[in-house]
């Protein structure tokens, strides 16, 4: 019989996700410049979806490591902690290095290369930093809060995503160019990324500071783990054959929704300047400035999810918010095809502002209700493969695809809406489970 958590203050909460407002300040930037960073070097665009497959792969094989090893570890920086210090830290040195992929005097291979290593550990250094975030709601959080706690982390999730988003265009504003020689990225993309590595480290401070972490006692008290169970060793086969059926289905929906956003990150830059602009010519000033465009609209994706992270806790009903959410996203997608005025696209990325929230609340408040607590970083690391794959398979196939939509890249983002709707109706094979309440 395990002790039941007890309810924590709203600050207690925040202070637990604080630190995903600096990790999301690097993700957004990654998630908005990456395919201008490769499509300025010079990558052909029917190869960009390419340049994603790497950074998702590394996550699979890392995170389940990542997850299993912090449930065995336990020192003077906590259990969770120490990870967060690392994936930080290696984002840190290579968001200074990546945005310069053009600059070091390479062939155009050569700084193709670069800026593929370089991808593969930004992403995978931040999946390693988010982590953490995930982990801690589930180690501290009882089943009641759970949902109020990853609202929070959403909400501080998309107000790292705007400040992200809006960088380059607000140091355009200010002055810093906007243009750059063939083949280099301008500066208002690489400062934008040496403010991001700052805000993360401090952030990273922060949380080192206010955050207290379980000991290994008390955690075994409040997750019901015996001394026996301590000991027992399970590998991660084992543990997939006996997850609860509430993480395949939610992975199946996860499925959906991350080959959609991997489809919005590759070629939203493309489509906007296309439907838009009416170029795709990726030397242009026109693609540099609806480049500038794209993280306008993800800074007003990540207003209308803070703004639906806000609501979401108000629905009584799990299941009923998440497909409502998504099935939002997708019109919102969709209607990309239809609009060429670059501000009635706010409209559309208000909506797909609303499946990003849920999607960054709903799957890990039903998952982790399902578990308890001894395998928890083990099955979140696990889980992130519900992420990875996706991507993977989204990357893999998004250069065969698009011929196959006449090569205009807004088409891609009406797929992503059909995605995201398949996803809304899968969220009805999901049925939720409460691990804690088992053990009381």
């Amino acid at each position: 019989m395990s002790k039941t958590k007890p309810d924590q203050s709203f600050w207690k909460l925040w202070n637990l996700s604080f630190g995903f407002f600096g990790v999301q300040i690097a993700y957004a930037l990654q998630s908005a410049n990456i395919t201008r960073i490769f499509a300025t070097i010079g990558a052909d665009p029917h190869s960009l979806s390419y340049f994603w497959i790497l950074p998702p792969l590394m996550g699979i094989l890392v995170q389940p490591i990542v997850g299993a090893a912090s449930d065995r570890t336990w020192n003077r920086l906590g259990r969770r902690l120490p990870y967060l210090l690392i994936g930080a830290a290696i984002a840190v040195v290579v968001m200074c290095l990546l945005p310069n992929a053009g600059s070091f005097g390479l062939t155009v291979a050569g700084a193709m290369v670069f800026g593929f290593i370089a991808l593969m550990f930004l992403d995978t250094s931040i999946n390693m930093a988010m982590q953490p975030f995930k982990m801690l709601v589930g180690d501290q959080v009882n089943e009641r809060q759970k949902g109020l706690a990853y609202s929070i982390q959403s909400f501080l999730c998309n107000a790292g995503s705007l400040v992200g988003y809006l960088a380059p265009i607000t140091l355009t504003a200010i002055g810093i160019s906007n243009i750059a020689p063939q083949g280099q990225v301008p500066a208002s993309v690489t400062y934008s990324f040496y403010i991001g590595a700052a805000v993360l480290v401090l952030c990273v401070i922060y949380s080192f500071v206010f955050i207290r972490e379980m000991p290994p006692r008390e955690y075994a008290e409040y997750h019901g783990i015996t001394k026996e169970q301590e000991t027992e060793k399970a590998g991660m086969l084992s543990l997939l054959r006996h997850a609860p059926s509430t993480f395949w289905t939610v992975g199946l929906v996860q499925f959906f929704c991350w080959s959609a956003f991997l489809y919005m990150w590759t070629y939203t830059n493309g489509a906007i300047a296309d439907t838009v602009w009416g170029t795709t010519d990726t030397h242009s000033v026109e693609y540099q400035t609806a480049g500038n465009w794209v993280g306008v609209l993800f800074a007003v994706q990540a207003v209308g999810s803070v703004i639906w992270a806000v609501a979401i806790p108000m629905f009584r009903n799990h299941k009923t918010v998440y497909a409502l959410s998504l099935a939002l996203g997708g019109i919102g997608f969709i209607s990309t095809y239809f609009i060429t005025d670059q501000y009635v696209l706010f409209f559309s990325y208000l909506l797909i502002g609303c499946a990003w929230a849920a999607m960054l609340a709903m799957p890990f408040t039903i998952l982790t209700n399902s578990l308890s607590g001894k395998n928890m970083g083990t099955y979140l690391g696990l889980f992130n493969g519900t992420i990875c794959v996706p991507q993977i398979c989204a990357a893999a196939l998004g250069g065969v695809i698009l011929p196959m939509l006449g090569g205009r890249q807004v088409g891609m983002l009406v797929l992503a809406g059909v995605l995201l709707i398949a996803g809304a109706l899968c969220v009805g094979l999901v049925k939720e489970t409460y691990a804690e309440a088992k053990q009381v």
